[in-house]
């Protein structure tokens, strides 16, 4: 996440995932793949200071990118769509959520065409030694399809610095308590590294 101060009032933040995946059998011969997925790349116009209240909030376009290096890994497919997220923070508690909705508008004709929406609650308590205990979901509903994919994560998490580069590394489980057919299903692991860029 990259902060960009416009004025007094206002910043443009540049939220982008870039998914490394690896997966294998997801259908009948199917094989194996490991590569990059497509990327999901978020601007989001928010003011400078929360509200009265401590909202914080921003809103703005999502872009879905084809960057996969195997066409089992993307959707092919070129997308927009709008984005928005709210949050609070009190005494180390952060909560609040994510949500965008993609279109696809250009891509790859023999594949599917992306209309999904996203939703990620999330709520997660930072100590003062910058650990960071998450818990959330990152729910995507195909509406071509009709289908949920819902899988909810613990995480942990610790800032540290490389250099001055601040980068938050961090691991836990996944389970699928919702998902396709062709889906994943039941219990996983995540790794996740965050680069950061406070203003």
């Amino acid at each position: 996440m990259i902060p960009f101060h416009l004025n007094d009032e206002w910043n443009l933040i540049s939220r982008t995932i870039v998914p490394v995946v690896s997966q294998s059998a997801i259908a009948p011969g199917a094989g194996s793949q490991s590569g990059i997925g497509d990327v999901v790349q978020s601007f989001f116009l928010s003011p400078q200071k929360p509200t009265d209240s401590g909202l914080i909030w921003g809103v703005g376009p999502v872009l879905l990118l084809p960057t996969d290096t195997n066409k089992l890994l993307g959707a092919e497919k070129w997308g927009a769509g709008p984005t928005a997220v709210l949050l609070w923070q009190n005494h180390g508690w952060t909560y609040g959520a994510l949500a965008n909705h993609i279109w696809s508008f250009a891509g790859q004709s023999d594949r599917p065409e992306v209309n999904s929406t996203f939703l990620q609650p999330f709520l997660a308590y930072t100590t003062k030694d910058a650990w960071t205990y998450t818990l959330n979901t990152e729910s995507t509903y195909d509406w071509t399809h009709r289908q949920w994919s819902v899988p909810i994560n613990g995480m942990v998490s610790k800032l540290v610095k490389f250099g001055n580069q601040p980068v938050s590394l961090g691991g836990g489980v996944r389970y699928w308590a919702a998902s396709p057919d062709s889906g994943a299903h039941g219990w996983g692991l995540r790794a996740v590294v965050t680069l950061l860029f406070p203003k």
